[in-house]
C-alpha cells in the first residue's frame, strides 16, 4: 500500500465565537473531565465508497465548509486548554475560549481502496495514518487543537477520520457532533452545484445470547448488550489459558446521565462517564453456565451505580485524584456504545459503508463496541496479541454466533 501524503492544513474559526466567548470565557472541568488527560484524543474514522463520477475537489471544500457551519453550534472545539501551576503545588485546568481554531488535514493515496481496508482480517495499519494528532495526549491541548478532521482521498472513496480532545467531551457529544455535522454537510449538499479484528453479531444471534445468559443465570434482567459482553470475556479468558485461580478483570464505560437523579440535562456539555469493573476467577467464568454468571456479575455491578454512588465517587475524586485505571495483562476494556448513531451519517452522498477507530489509546485488551449496519446488530473491534485473536477466531462457541 502507498503511503498517505497530505495536501492541506487549514485551521477552522467558529463562526460568531465573539459572542459566545464574551459571556464565557472559561469554562471549569469536572473530575469526570479531568480524568482524561494523561490519554490519547478519541478517534472515529468513517469510511465512504464513491462512484466514478464524483467531483473530488468541491467534496473537499464542500466538508471544509460544512464543518465551518457545524463549529459555530460547537465553539469550545475551537478552543484551547489551559493548565496553570499554583504557588500552593496544585495544578487546575480548564476550556479557554480563545477560538484558536480546529484543524481540518487534506490528503490522499493512490492506490488504497475502500475494500483494502474492511476485507483484510485484520485491521491494516496504514489505518492508523488516516488520523491527525496521533502522537498526542489530551493535555497537549493547551497548544494542539481539540479538534482535527483528516479527510484522505482514496481510490474509490474518502475516509473521514476525527482525533477529538477527550478531556472536553465523551462519547455521546462525540456522536452528536459528527450526526450534527453530517446533517448540515448532506443539507448543504442539496443546495450547491495493533493487531486488530473486527467481529459482526447479528440481531438474531444476539438474541439466542440474551437468551442463554438469562437462562443459565436463572434471571429475565441479563440485557443484549452484557449477554455479548460476556460472550467475548468467556472466550478471550479461555484463549489464554489461564490457572482457574486467576483474577480476570471486565472494564467498561458507563453513560451516567440519566443515572443521576434528576437526570443530567440533555445539553450538558462535557464528559459524563465512569469506570465499572467486573471482576471474578478465570475458573468460575470458564465452568458450566459461565456465560450466564458473568453477564450476571456485569448486570449487578452496572446496578450499583445509581445516584448517591455516583455522587460519592465524585466527591471522592476531589479530595484525592487519580489517574489510574489498574489496567493488567488479563483485563479487558470496553469503550464506545451500540447506542450511537454510527450509520445515519449521511454528508451528502449515502451513508458510511464502514466506521472504524484510530490508533490512539489502543492496547491489547482493548474493545471498541458499536451498532452494526443492519438495525440490531452490533460490532466489535478487538485488540489482541495476534495467537489470542486467531485462538477466538478458531474458537467454534465463539464464532458460531459471529456473523461473516
Amino acid at each position: 500500500m502507498n503511503s498517505i501524503q497530505v495536501l492541506s492544513n487549514t485551521i477552522l474559526d467558529a463562526p460568531n465565537h465573539n459572542i459566545y466567548a464574551s459571556k464565557v470565557r472559561t469554562i471549569d472541568l469536572t473530575p469526570w473531565d479531568l480524568q482524561y488527560l494523561p490519554f490519547g484524543y478519541s478517534q472515529i474514522g468513517l469510511l465512504y465508497q464513491h462512484n466514478s463520477d464524483l467531483d473530488r475537489k468541491n467534496q473537499i471544500q464542500h466538508l471544509k465548509q460544512s464543518l465551518t457551519y457545524a463549529l459555530e453550534f460547537f465553539p469550545p472545539f475551537t478552543d484551547r486548554l489551559d493548565i496553570t501551576e499554583h504557588e500552593d503545588n496544585t495544578i487546575s485546568c480548564s476550556i479557554k475560549c480563545n477560538n484558536e481554531g480546529a484543524l481540518f488535514v487534506h490528503a490522499a493515496t493512490e492506490n488504497i481502496s475502500v475494500d483494502n481496508i474492511l476485507q483484510p482480517t485484520y485491521l491494516p495499519s496504514i489505518f492508523h495514518s488516516f488520523f491527525p494528532l496521533n502522537k498526542f495526549k489530551n493535555y497537549h491541548g493547551v497548544s494542539q487543537p481539540l479538534l482535527a478532521v483528516q479527510v484522505t482521498e482514496l481510490a474509490d472513496g474518502i475516509v473521514i477520520a476525527c482525533s477529538i480532545n477527550h478531556v472536553v467531551v465523551d462519547g455521546t457529544l462525540v456522536w452528536r457532533f459528527i450526526n450534527s455535522w453530517a446533517k448540515i454537510s448532506k443539507e448543504e449538499k442539496l443546495h450547491m452545484p495493533k493487531s486488530e479484528r473486527f467481529f459482526h453479531f447479528s440481531k438474531e444471534n444476539i438474541a439466542k445470547l440474551k437468551s442463554k445468559a438469562n437462562l443459565e443465570a436463572g434471571t429475565k434482567n441479563i440485557s443484549s448488550l452484557q449477554a455479548v459482553f460476556s460472550h467475548i470475556w468467556h472466550s478471550i479468558v479461555r484463549s489464554k489459558n489461564l490457572d482457574p485461580q486467576t483474577e480476570v478483570s471486565f472494564v467498561l464505560d458507563i453513560g451516567v446521565r440519566p443515572r443521576f437523579f434528576p437526570p443530567l440535562p440533555k445539553d450538558y456539555f462535557g464528559n459524563a462517564v465512569v469506570k465499572c469493573v467486573v471482576t471474578m476467577k478465570a475458573g468460575e467464568l470458564l465452568e458450566d453456565g459461565g456465560l450466564g454468571k458473568g453477564a450476571l456479575e456485569i448486570n449487578k455491578k452496572i446496578a450499583l451505580h445509581n445516584d448517591e454512588m455516583l455522587k460519592n465517587q465524585y466527591e471522592k475524586w476531589l479530595i484525592t485524584p487519580s489517574f489510574n485505571f489498574n489496567r493488567d495483562d488479563n483485563s479487558l476494556v470496553i469503550s464506545s456504545s451500540p447506542g450511537f448513531d454510527v450509520y445515519g451519517n449521511d454528508f451528502g452522498w449515502g451513508k458510511p459503508v464502514g466506521v472504524r477507530t484510530g490508533g490512539a489509546n489502543k492496547r491489547n485488551g482493548k474493545i471498541f463496541v458499536r451498532a452494526g449496519v443492519e438495525e440490531g446488530s452490533m460490532n466489535l473491534e478487538v485488540c489482541l496479541p495476534f495467537e489470542n485473536l486467531k485462538a477466538i477466531g478458531n474458537d467454534s462457541e465463539f464464532m458460531d454466533v459471529v456473523s461473516s
